[in-house]
């Protein structure tokens, strides 16, 4: 459906490019998941297929749960998303942890960051990177106990994700529900290895990139994350992307 993030970052619907049929682009969808050949490439499918669909999605990510409780975002389309699921998991509690765990609601919606929610800490910090509102779907494979649960999560910087909006993240999270019913033991294990190594990479040239600006700029941390974060949005590029483009830029200027 689409080969990266950035290419359905780029087909997004806009004026000049009006949104395809709902109903062509889950065909559409689908046909890729049944080719896809591991359940990474099937759920990295339906994020980037979300940031499409849903029209009120500006980040996407997936976190999965394994059996023994564990949390984890094997998929983002950006490191913020990264970063605000991993404080929902530390602090135990947030839409995304809510609707993944097999007690939770099935979904998990907050229009309204700035009103008062009952995850202060997530809250915060998502407020502070810019978003208004925030939804997680459960993804609910059939046949328990399944090796795995999550939920599909998308991040607004507009206030008021609708009724539309969550219906589309159902039809979507239906789709990653099929891809997850089919993942074993070892494809969690892989998942999670894949998702540290990711982690650990993006955070690195992130901090690389917060310390450049520090030094040129004489920010502190917080200014130089928010000149990435606002870079990002305005180019509608990933941050990691414009820190490892900062990064790289840097080790190339010539030493005087």
């Amino acid at each position: 459906m689409y080969p990266t993030t950035d290419a359905a970052l780029a087909a997004r619907p806009s004026p000049e490019r009006p949104a395809d049929d709902l109903g062509d682009q889950l065909a559409a969808l689908t046909r890729v998941l049944l080719d896809a050949a591991t359940v990474e490439q099937a759920l990295r499918q339906v994020a980037s297929a979300a940031v499409v669909v849903i029209p009120h999605s500006e980040l996407v990510s997936i976190t999965l749960r394994e059996q023994a409780g564990r949390f984890f975002t094997p998929i983002e389309t950006d490191a913020v998303a990264l970063e605000l699921d991993r404080v929902q998991y530390e602090a135990g509690g947030g839409p995304c942890v809510d609707a993944a765990r097999p007690e939770g609601p099935g979904y998990s919606l907050v229009q309204d960051l700035s009103g008062g929610t009952p995850w202060p800490q997530f809250a915060a910090v998502a407020t502070r990177h810019g978003f208004g509102s925030v939804l997680s779907t459960a993804l609910q494979p059939a046949g328990e106990p399944a090796a795995v649960r999550g939920a599909l999560n998308v991040y607004s910087h507009r206030e008021g994700i609708t009724e539309d909006d969550r219906h589309r993240a159902l039809l979507l999270a239906t789709h990653g529900s099929l891809a997850l019913a089919r993942t074993r033991t070892a494809e969690v294990a892989e998942l999670q290895h894949t998702h540290l190594r990711r982690a650990i990479e993006s955070r690195d040239v992130i901090g690389q990139a917060k310390g450049i600006l520090m030094a040129r700029q004489g920010l502190t941390a917080e200014q130089a994350f928010q000149v990435l974060r606002r870079t990002s949005q305005d180019l509608n590029v990933k941050l990691a992307d414009i820190a490892t483009t900062l990064v790289d830029r840097h080790t190339e200027t010539p030493r005087r």
